[in-house]
């Protein structure tokens, strides 16, 4: 108990050592096992946005489905702030974060009383206004063509500027940043603002009624959630070298939904990690087998919702749960027997 304790007041934990050391060793090990760098850059960025989308889903228990129109709006966003304003990197992920928060929180504002089916229900509906918005208003975004174009700007550290047009340099990139990430999620979701939302995710009505602002909660973590997502938004854009409006797509919506339940968002705060690694790899390693790799993968969901809802960070809690009784268990034999040894 006292371990547990530690773990969630401190700013570094094991898990994340081991984590960072697996994620900034892979450039030298990725081609080893059959898989190539861009898909590195993929598993970083859409970890970012995982993890996240799990402040809601997770956490405080509100299933977004429409979450990917706010990838989209921070790609945008990035590409926009580049060409009109000012080509800085800085500068325009910070406005992809803070532009697609903004929004976010503007959207918040509509759905933060409602709770159950009729949140999911109106993020579906805000996600399908913004991708209408971004389809038809061409001058801006480019409509179905997307906003072309967009650069790998420089990373500029004062008289320093390192280039990131190679796919390990911008991978090092989203690594650094997926690392700030984690460390302040884990930080947030350990805190008593945490708390809070999980309390909320268990019941909301008893946490209104001890006298918290649960509208206020929840309009901050959406808020806050797509802030992130914002963050992920511009890294793809610079990935993809431009913002298409298919990301915004309910399709998206629902593969990052997928991701965290299959990873075990609800359980763990590595879920999502868990679920967006599995879904690339099975992605590229099926669908080097068959053109129905989805099915597969669908498949494997049905079975982890039906036989273990808690996902892979779930049967991961079990395995090391069983290995602590069993060793437990052993040491109780142990001192057991000893005094009879010692007759």
């Amino acid at each position: 108990m006292d371990y547990e304790r530690k773990l969630t007041t401190a700013w570094i934990t094991p898990q994340m050592m081991v984590a960072f050391a697996l994620f900034g060793t892979m450039p030298f090990w990725i081609e080893g096992v059959g898989l190539y760098q861009y898909l590195g850059v993929e598993v970083m960025i859409w970890m970012i946005f995982a993890l996240g989308f799990n402040l809601l889903l997770g956490y405080t228990g509100l299933p977004s489905f429409g979450h990917g129109a706010f990838l989209g709006i921070g790609a945008y966003t990035f590409g926009l702030a580049q060409f009109n304003v000012w080509p800085n990197l800085w500068f325009c992920l910070l406005a992809a974060v803070v532009v697609t928060g903004l929004i976010g929180g503007i959207s918040a504002l509509f759905l933060s009383h409602r709770r159950g089916i009729y949140f999911a229900l109106m993020t579906i509906a805000v996600s399908q206004i913004f991708f209408f918005i971004a389809g038809k208003w061409t001058d801006v975004t480019g409509g179905e063509d997307g906003l072309l174009n967009i650069a790998r700007l420089p990373v500029e550290l004062g008289v320093v500027s390192f280039s990131i047009k190679d796919n390990v340099a911008l991978y090092y990139l989203a690594f650094a940043l997926f690392v700030g990430t984690v460390i302040l999620l884990w930080r947030l979701t350990n805190s008593p603002y945490g708390r809070i939302l999980r309390a909320i995710k268990q019941n909301e009505m008893r946490v209104r009624f001890i006298g918290y602002d649960v509208r206020f909660f929840k309009w901050t973590v959406f808020t806050l959630s797509c802030a992130v997502t914002g963050l992920a938004g511009g890294l793809f854009a610079m990935a993809q070298e431009g913002a298409y409006i298919n990301i915004m797509s309910l399709q998206w919506s629902g593969i990052i939904v997928l991701m965290t339940l299959i990873g075990g968002g609800f359980v763990s705060f590595w879920g999502p990690v868990f679920g967006v690694v599995l879904y690339f790899v099975a992605r590229d390693v099926l669908g080097a087998y068959t053109e129905t790799w989805l099915l597969w993968f669908g498949l494997m969901f049905v079975l982890l919702v039906m036989f273990k809802p808690e996902g892979i960070a779930g049967i991961w809690r079990d395995l090391v749960a069983r290995r602590r009784a069993d060793k437990r268990d052993g040491e109780a034999v142990s001192s057991l027997a000893q005094p009879e040894a010692g007759r």
